[in-house]
This record gives C-alpha cells, structure tokens and sequence, in this order.
C-alpha cells in the first residue's frame, strides 16, 4: 500500500508541475510573442527536425498533439506566415508543412523566453 501511495504521491507532484509549467508558458508566450504554447511548440519540432519539409505526421508523431489538433495549429501558423503547407506529389493525402523564414526568427524570439520559463520553474534549487 505504501508503493501505491508513493506512486500517487509523485503523479500529483509531476501533475501539479506541468500545469504550473504549461500555464506560465501558455502567458508569456501569448504575451510576448502571440504564441500559444502548440505553436510554439511545433514551431519548435520544425526547427529540430531541420529539413526544408515535413510530413505533418512525421510532426505529430514527435509531439503530444493529434494530428487533427496540430492540422488546427498549423493553419493558423500558416495564416501569420510561419509556415507553408504542400500536398505530397507522390500521395496526395500527404500534406508537407514547411516552416517559412519569418517562422524561423519568430521560433528564435520566443525561445528566449520559453528557455526564460522553463529555467524559473525546472531549474532545483540549491
């Protein structure tokens, strides 16, 4: 019983953390940058991914979005420029999304802040 209360325990404490995590970034990204957190976020995989183009489901399969999800989020990527999206020549249910310049400075403004974030709430204190 011991084991299964510590293992409660600790899923509330990583629970409570990520909410505290994910709020502040969700407002100083909006804040600052005009950015939710999902679109920071796959301005953030298209980044690591570093090729020209990706699937969207090579995307999603490195993010915690559904695929419909992160369709949404990159349309309204696309909207402010961030992004591009292509059919696949070779399947045209294929959908390529391909982050545009603009997209690239926007993703290297608010990484500043989103590492600032993630230092003030993951850093441990000495």
């Amino acid at each position: 019983m011991k084991a299964e209360a510590d293992l409660i325990v600790r899923w509330r404490e990583l629970a409570t953390c990520y909410n505290a995590v994910a709020c502040a970034l969700e407002r100083a990204l909006q804040d600052a940058h005009g950015l939710t957190m999902s679109e920071y976020e796959t301005l953030d995989r298209l980044v690591d991914l570093n090729s020209k183009k990706c699937r969207m489901q090579e995307v999603a399969a490195a993010m915690y979005l559904s695929q419909s999800a992160l369709s949404r989020t990159v349309a309204r990527l696309e909207k402010q420029g961030y992004v591009q999206r292509a059919l696949c020549q070779n399947d045209r249910r294929g959908i390529f999304v391909e982050l545009t310049d603009a997209g690239r400075r926007h993703h290297a403004e608010a990484r500043e802040t989103h590492l600032k974030i993630l230092a003030e709430h993951l850093t441990p204190n000495p």
